[in-house]
């Protein structure tokens, strides 16, 4: 392990790139994903099983944490990696996200965010340096600056202000988190470009943040309805302005074929719900496309999920017993549907960064895309 942060790319194919975070917990080879462990706990996965997938770092939310059970606490009780009993690194998400998209009767203004609590409707207000505390109180290895998340569809006015917004709390999170001397010294914050799906304002984000100076960027403002084709436009203009030394990082994304479009892209690092939301309720992805447990056609069939995977789902049990589990509305029917999809998210990221170390990743794309296109097994 290291004492500090930093970066290692270790080559390119194309605008893809294999590399590897060097953090105080651990290392994490890129491209990856982190799974989302939004409230100190990747829903119904066991850190041991989540690392058993593949997975070298995951998710915490700042939003929720303190909420509940408070940041103070988490501190109190030896931070969210001994909290949670999870050993790897982990990123925090600013809150800023949620604040816009949970909270009730939000007020932004120049200094923050006041909100109402979604769970009891107590006050609270979040600012760029109150955000950098509590991912220091929680013990983040990668902090997000406090940013605003400009919706979508937006006026190019109305981004333009967002994204100005944002960048001058970028300013003001950078010198929130550099105030926590120890803790900033050993660990890694990351700047978020917006300027929607604007060219010339994602230019300007970008160039901002460099001014600033950041361990890694991230491509926010992004997957929150603008479309995949968009999204990859956005992607192919705003990759090529951050700093090829440092890691980027696309926010909440996604499916499997936009994790697939953005790494071709340029992009070294993701996070989704996806995986274990729709584990709960029943969807699989696999190598052949996505499969619905709940439709009867599983109900006889006596073949794994996904013969090719090596996780509990599909190497101990039959499509017919998790199809039973998941009609019945059993809790092991999630846990195991959750574990598959975040084994197949992990063999997705491994196969494309073997593939990069072979530049061989647009023969990967095209094996991907045409065992998405086959669909699943037939019918017994």
């Amino acid at each position: 392990m290291t004492e500090r942060f930093s970066f290692t790319l270790h080559g390119t194919d194309g605008a893809a790139r294999r590399g590897a975070l060097h953090t105080v917990r651990g290392d994490v080879e890129t491209p990856a994903f982190m799974p989302v462990g939004t409230a100190a706990t990747v829903k119904a996965m066991l850190p041991e099983s989540v690392a058993a997938t593949g997975a070298q770092i995951i998710l915490g939310n700042t939003y929720h944490l303190m909420l509940r059970p408070g940041a103070e606490r988490v501190a109190a009780l030896g931070g969210l990696h001994r909290f949670m009993d999870w050993h790897g690194p982990i990123l925090t998400d600013s809150g800023g996200f949620q604040v816009m998209s949970l909270a009730k009767l939000r007020k932004l203004d120049e200094r923050g965010v006041t909100f109402q609590s979604h769970l009891d409707g107590s006050s609270h207000s979040l600012t760029p340096e109150r955000s950098m505390e509590i991912q220091r109180l929680l013990g983040a290895n990668i902090v997000m600056a406090f940013d605003e998340c400009t919706r979508f569809p937006v006026e190019k006015r109305e981004a333009a202000e967002s994204m100005r917004l944002s960048m001058r709390w970028a300013r003001r999170s950078r010198d929130g988190f550099d105030a926590g001397a120890e803790h900033a010294s050993r660990n890694a914050l990351f700047g978020i470009v917006q300027g929607s799906v604007f060219e010339d304002l994602r230019r300007e984000s970008a160039a901002a943040l460099a001014d600033i100076g950041f361990e890694g960027y991230a491509v926010g403002g992004l997957a929150v309805g603008e479309g995949r084709e968009t999204m990859f436009e956005v992607l192919d203009f705003t990759t090529p302005l951050l700093p090829a030394d440092r890691p980027r990082y696309l926010m909440g994304v996604g499916k499997p074929s936009d994790l697939v479009g953005a790494v071709m892209r340029g992009i070294d690092m993701f996070d989704c719900v996806l995986p274990t939301r729709s584990g709960r309720t029943g969807q699989a992805f696999t190598r052949r496309g996505t499969v619905n447990l709940n439709n009867a056609r599983h109900v006889d069939d006596s073949r794994p999920l996904d013969e090719g995977c090596a996780c509990p789902a599909c190497s101990r049990f039959s499509r017919a017993y998790l199809a039973h589990l998941t009609r019945a509305g059993e809790i092991l029917g999630a846990m195991l549907l959750t574990w598959h999809n975040l084994q197949y998210y992990q063999d997705l990221m491994a196969g494309m960064r073997d593939a990069i170390g072979r530049g061989a990743l647009e023969a990967f794309a095209a094996g991907f895309h045409a065992g998405q296109a086959e669909g699943d097994i037939p019918p017994l």
